[in-house]
C-alpha cells in the first residue's frame, strides 16, 4: 500500500518524536534503480534525516513527458524497491495536486497534513544549478533545509551557498540513470542488477520499456 496523504493510523496512535526530520526525495522514478536507493541509504545514515520519503512525481515541469511510465506503475516500482525498510516510504501526494507538480505547492500541502514533521529537500547538484528557475524558490530556500548530493563533475566552488544548503560530503557518486535503464531494456539488455530485485521483477513481468 502506498503512503497516502492522510496520516497513518500508526502515526496517530504512536508517540510523536520531537519534530521528526523527514527528507523528501522527489523524482519521476522512471524507473527507480539502485542509485536512488544507495543515495537514500547514505542520507539516512550520514545526515540528521530520520526518515526519507520517495515522492513520486506524476509530471516534472522541467522534464518532457515522453517515455514516462504511467504513474501507478512507477509508484508500484518504488514501493517494491523500498519493500519493508522502515527508514523509507513512498509518497503519492503529488498525484492529488494540480499538474504539473511544483515543489513549493507540495511542501505547503505536506505541512498541512503533517505539522509535527520537519521537512528537508534532497536534490542532486545538477538540480541545484537550476534551482533559481523553480517556482517561488526563495520561499523554499528560506524555510527548508536542502541537502545536496554531488553528481559526477560537481564543482563546489561554483555553488553560491546559503545557510540552509548542505552538501552531503562523502556521498557515493552515482552515474547510473533511469534513462540508461530504459535504453538498455529497449536494446534487450539484462538490467536486473541495476535495480532492486522486486522492482526489476515487476518491470520484467510487465514488459516495461521494451518498445
Amino acid at each position: 500500500m502506498y503512503f497516502e496523504m492522510s496520516n497513518l493510523i500508526s502515526d496517530i496512535l504512536s508517540p510523536k518524536p520531537v519534530r521528526l526530520k523527514v527528507g523528501l526525495y522527489f523524482g519521476s522514478y522512471n524507473p527507480i534503480h539502485i542509485g536512488h536507493l544507495a543515495i537514500a541509504n547514505f542520507i539516512v545514515e550520514y545526515t540528521d534525516i530520520n526518515q526519507l520519503w520517495f515522492v513520486v512525481s506524476p509530471q516534472n515541469p522541467h522534464k518532457k513527458k515522453e517515455n514516462l511510465l504511467a504513474g501507478y506503475h512507477r509508484l508500484e516500482l518504488a514501493e517494491r524497491a523500498v519493500e519493508s525498510d522502515v527508514r523509507f516510504r513512498v509518497s503519492n501526494i503529488e498525484f492529488h495536486l494540480p499538474k504539473p507538480s511544483y515543489t513549493v505547492d507540495t511542501l505547503a500541502r505536506l505541512n498541512e497534513r503533517f505539522p509535527h514533521y520537519s521537512f528537508a529537500i534532497l536534490m542532486g547538484s545538477d538540480n541545484l544549478e537550476n534551482f533559481h528557475k523553480w517556482k517561488n524558490y526563495e520561499v523554499i530556500l528560506e524555510n527548508y533545509s536542502i541537502i545536496v548530493y554531488p553528481r559526477p563533475g560537481f564543482d563546489k566552488s561554483k555553488v553560491q551557498y546559503h545557510k540552509n544548503i548542505t552538501v552531503a560530503e562523502g556521498a557515493p557518486l552515482m552515474e547510473i540513470s533511469s534513462t540508461f535503464i530504459r535504453n538498455a531494456v529497449k536494446e534487450g539488455k539484462d538490467v536486473r542488477h541495476f535495480m532492486p530485485p522486486m522492482a526489476w521483477k515487476y518491470m520484467d513481468e510487465m514488459n516495461f520499456y521494451r518498445k
